[in-house]
């Protein structure tokens, strides 16, 4: 299941960079946008974790600074070695160990990405990032009206392009492919709206796909 979770995102990734008519590329066009994309990835959350270390060298070197420069500390003869003092106040140090906190998420999407780089090679996540944009291209009129069915009210040209594009890839394989249990697809869209899209992204995704799992009895 990791190769068609890795998968879905690669496509998201993939729709992202490419316009609505998606019958004018090919397979090879596909997978150069997708080495492309995470490879932008890969280089921007290096840089961004790279920057943020800083954070870490800084508070380490600010902690130093704090003790040595202590009244304990100073009042000691020269050749002795520091004491260890009082931390400052918890509200100076939380604000520090929150930039740790980004630190490790930063360093975790390293990973992540690091993980998704390794999958782009892998044949079942390329064979199911081909069969979602090969069936979504082949039916995308069919898909786009469903959704457009199912958000009434809403400006189909006005809505957030990922979760046009998180719901293409749901509807793709909730009615198209049909491997894969519609809870798994539903949630890990979910979860993609999560990390890609807006704060009310998640509950929106998740109420249009459960009407398309009820009008299509999948449930």
């Amino acid at each position: 299941m990791l190769a068609r979770r890795a998968a879905r995102e690669l496509t998201l990734i993939l729709f992202s960079q490419i316009d609505n008519d998606i019958e004018k590329y090919s397979s090879k066009d596909f997978n150069q946008i997708v080495v492309d994309s995470v490879r932008t990835l890969s280089n921007n959350a290096y840089e961004e974790l790279k920057t943020a270390t800083g954070y870490v060298v800084d508070m380490k070197e600010y902690i130093d600074d704090f003790e040595c420069n202590h009244p304990t500390n100073e009042a000691r003869p020269i050749e002795s070695d520091n004491v260890p003092v009082p931390i400052p106040l918890t509200s100076d140090m939380a604000g520090r160990l929150s930039q740790i906190e980004d630190v490790c998420e930063k360093a975790f999407a390293v990973l992540e990405i690091a993980e998704m780089t390794a999958l782009t090679e892998n044949i079942e996540t390329k064979n199911y990032i081909k069969k979602i944009t090969k069936l979504y291209s082949a039916n995308n009129k069919e898909i786009d009206e469903t959704i457009k069915k199912h958000t009434e009210g809403w400006d189909f040209s006005r809505l957030v392009k990922t979760d046009k594009d998180i719901l293409r890839i749901a509807i793709t394989e909730l009615l198209y492919i049909k491997e894969t249990p519609m809870k798994v697809v539903a949630d890990e869209s979910i979860e993609l709206a999560k990390k890609y899209s807006t704060e009310d992204s998640a509950s929106f995704i998740n109420a249009i796909l459960a009407k398309v799992i009820r009008e299509n009895e999948l449930d």
